[in-house]
């Protein structure tokens, strides 16, 4: 790693896939920032240092076991001092200027950096003494499945923001196809890179979209968890794969193409249905074809396909209304060390969105017990998307 305020020794970068290059360093307090460039970019290779004076990292958080559900809760009171709707001359996302001392020194096509107020913090401290070491971390996933009231750990793991663009606003789907392939060409690399960490069960890219959603930054960008844990969602996933057999998402393709009234798209290497029992008003998954436990596992002929078809799913959701349509597009990947033989790469792209001016809010039965009531069948919802589709162009 670099050392903090040093400008890069690598200024002709990692080149990656698709002609992206990867430039990493450090921002002022330790904390990794990764630059990755567009092939073609018109930016120079040198960056701009982080000169900024920044108070102490936060101890990593911690997090309890709840013995009704066996799931670990962290408790990370340092995110309650994340920015909130700041204006955008103040955009903690956008590149820094002498009146805006945001997250990011230089300007960017894509950037990743760890976020400042993790949920999710280092196992280790760094040889430059920046991050606090764990004080009571996981010793692995047989730990963490064991029972016992008042049990704690140290919530060891990492997470990053992603931003997709130096505008301040817009979304992913608001790319372009060069800028959606860098992104994921990012993703891969950071896959990567986290599932190597200590301590590091399972790793999780996504975008939250809208105030609906609880968006409180309007710059296009999201987040990648890296946990201790195999996530509850997971777990089940796992259970559903070990009852049916490692070929579930296959024989999941053939029903739904079979079927093919939920079929929305359709590509050499991706499909996007609304799923047989989809519990949201809009909820659409996009599979690959082929068997990739996470996105450090695809093809580049399966990224290079992606990009314009995930952009194409991005704003056919957002023909269906006058407005921009909310979501949470989840990238659900296979965990580090267990269950890839069946756990697929695949996106699960939900909005509460029911109507043009409704939303659906989780009450009694969804919220408390877990029992979801669809407002919408799945047939109406793809003929909808379908139909919104045919008016998109890239």
């Amino acid at each position: 790693m670099n050392t903090p305020g040093i400008s890069p020794g690598t200024p002709d970068g990692v080149l990656l896939g698709a002609g992206v290059v990867k430039r990493p360093t450090r921002l002022a307090d330790g904390r990794d920032l990764i630059y990755y460039d567009d092939p073609g970019t018109a930016l120079g290779a040198e960056r701009a240092l982080d000169a900024r004076d920044l108070a102490p990292r936060p101890e990593t958080a911690n997090m309890r076991l709840d013995v009704l559900t066996g799931d670990w809760i962290s408790i990370a009171a340092a995110r309650q001092n994340r920015a909130f709707l700041p204006p955008a001359e103040l955009d903690p996302l956008a590149p820094q200027t002498p009146t805006n001392p945001s997250e990011i020194p230089s300007r960017y096509d894509v950037a990743v950096f760890e976020n400042k107020s993790p949920s999710f913090g280092p196992a280790l401290a760094r040889a430059t003494g920046d991050a606090p070491a764990a004080v009571d971390p996981p010793q692995g996933l047989d730990d963490l499945a064991a029972y016992g009231l008042g049990r704690t750990r140290t919530s060891v793991g990492r997470t990053e923001v992603v931003c997709f663009s130096p505008e301040h606003a817009g979304s992913f789907g608001t790319q372009t196809v060069v800028r959606a392939r860098t992104v994921i060409e990012a993703w891969a690399d950071r896959t990567a890179t986290l599932s190597a960490l200590p301590g590091i069960a399972q790793v999780f890219p996504f975008e939250n979209r809208g105030q609906e959603i609880g968006v409180t930054l309007a710059h296009p960008h999201g987040q990648i968890y890296a946990y201790p844990y195999v996530t509850p969602r997971t777990q089940r996933l796992l259970h559903g794969i070990g009852q049916l057999g490692d070929d579930l998402f296959d024989r999941i393709l053939d029903f739904e193409r079979g079927a093919h009234e939920r079929i929305v798209l359709e590509g050499e290497h991706w499909t996007a249905f609304v799923p047989f029992a989809a519990r949201w008003p809009l909820e659409v998954h996009l599979v690959p074809h082929r068997h990739a436990a996470d996105f450090a596992e695809t093809t580049a002929a399966e990224r290079d396909e992606l990009a314009p078809l995930y952009l194409r799913l991005l704003r056919g959701i957002d023909a269906l209304y006058p407005t921009p349509t909310p979501y949470i597009a989840a990238w659900h990947q296979a965990p580090v060390h267990v269950g890839r033989a069946g756990a697929r790469l695949h996106l699960e792209l939900t909005s509460p969105r029911r109507a043009a001016d409704k939303l659906k809010y989780l009450a009694g039965s969804e919220a408390a017990m877990g029992a979801w009531i669809g407002d919408i069948p799945p047939e109406t919802s793809a003929a909808r998307l379908r139909d919104a589709l045919e008016g998109v162009t890239l």
